[in-house]
């Protein structure tokens, strides 16, 4: 049970760091606050596909940690890497009030009652039909990029990680309930690992757009938020995910805490400075 634990943290840490380390490879593409996203610009960005490697170990360390830990507690994790972003962003120069410390800490609050709110257990198996409609979500998800993409609005920003999350759920969902045969090879056969690549690179996409017309915190906590809310609803209510007896408020005042001290931490980091932005990447080039 401690190394599924452990493994949450390291995949909250990751996607934290990684988030942070594409939105600067897209704004240095001259991708951010665009019109379009230049993919060209954005593939010399050595930091951008830096940031997708670090997220990609995340993944596997949140894939390894769902089969052991129920979804609501894993994804409530990652959601709050953003805090994670906010606090190495603030590190690095940016400005972060002292408001947005205590979401931090209202957050970990909520974090620690998750945690010993969570029965640890595997998750029950989904039919073989309902592991291809996991697969098919990948379909809406890239709609949504294709029509979001020729609007500017704020809505549209919304819409993109708004798609990311759901990406994103089908993608944890998808790594619950994903049985390792015996056999390493025999896995490309399971629906489930596909829903993961193919959600994992729509919802890749859809992030990377969003980044563009919006700040990177506030994309990731809408994002986040999506994610946690839609794939805990489909853990408790069809994977037999479990909360400890006697724990069930702890566990819905765990959630409530996690998941806003996430937007709280998103609203106090969204009014970083341009000047300290640039501050925040060039420690990164030295």
């Amino acid at each position: 049970m401690a190394l599924g634990y452990l493994l949450a943290v390291l995949a909250t840490l990751a996607s934290g760091s990684g988030s942070i380390l594409e939105a600067i490879g897209v704004r240095r593409a001259g991708a951010y606050g665009g019109r379009s996203l230049d993919l060209i610009a954005l593939r010399r960005q050595w930091l951008y596909f830096l940031g997708l490697g670090v997220d990609m170990l995340g993944f596997a360390f949140a894939a390894a940690a769902l089969h052991r830990l129920p979804l609501f507690l894993v994804q409530s994790m990652l959601a709050f890497s953003v805090g994670v972003t906010a606090a190495i962003s603030a590190f690095m120069g940016a400005h972060l009030r002292a408001s947005g410390w205590g979401a931090l800490a209202v957050g970990a609050v909520g974090l620690v009652l998750l945690g010993v709110s969570a029965e640890p257990g595997p998750a029950q198996a989904l039919p073989p039909q309902w592991r291809w409609l996991l697969v098919g979500m990948a379909v809406p998800v890239l709609a949504i990029a294709a029509y979001a993409r020729r609007h500017h609005q704020v809505w549209a920003t919304v819409a993109l990680a708004f798609g990311a999350g759901v990406a994103y759920s089908v993608v944890g969902i998808a790594a619950r309930t994903l049985d390792f045969p015996d056999t390493v090879w025999r896995i490309v056969l399971d629906p489930a690992a596909w829903a993961i690549v193919l959600n994992g690179f729509a919802a890749a996409v859809v992030f990377a757009m969003a980044l563009q017309k919006g700040g990177p915190t506030g994309v990731t906590a809408v994002m986040f938020t999506t994610n946690t809310a839609l794939s805990s609803f489909v853990g408790l209510v069809y994977l037999d995910d479990r909360v400890r007896d006697g724990f069930m408020t702890a566990a819905t005042i765990g959630f409530v805490l996690a998941i806003a001290g996430a937007i709280a931490v998103a609203h106090y980091s969204a009014d970083t400075r341009p000047k300290e932005r640039k501050k925040a990447e060039a420690g990164l080039r030295a």
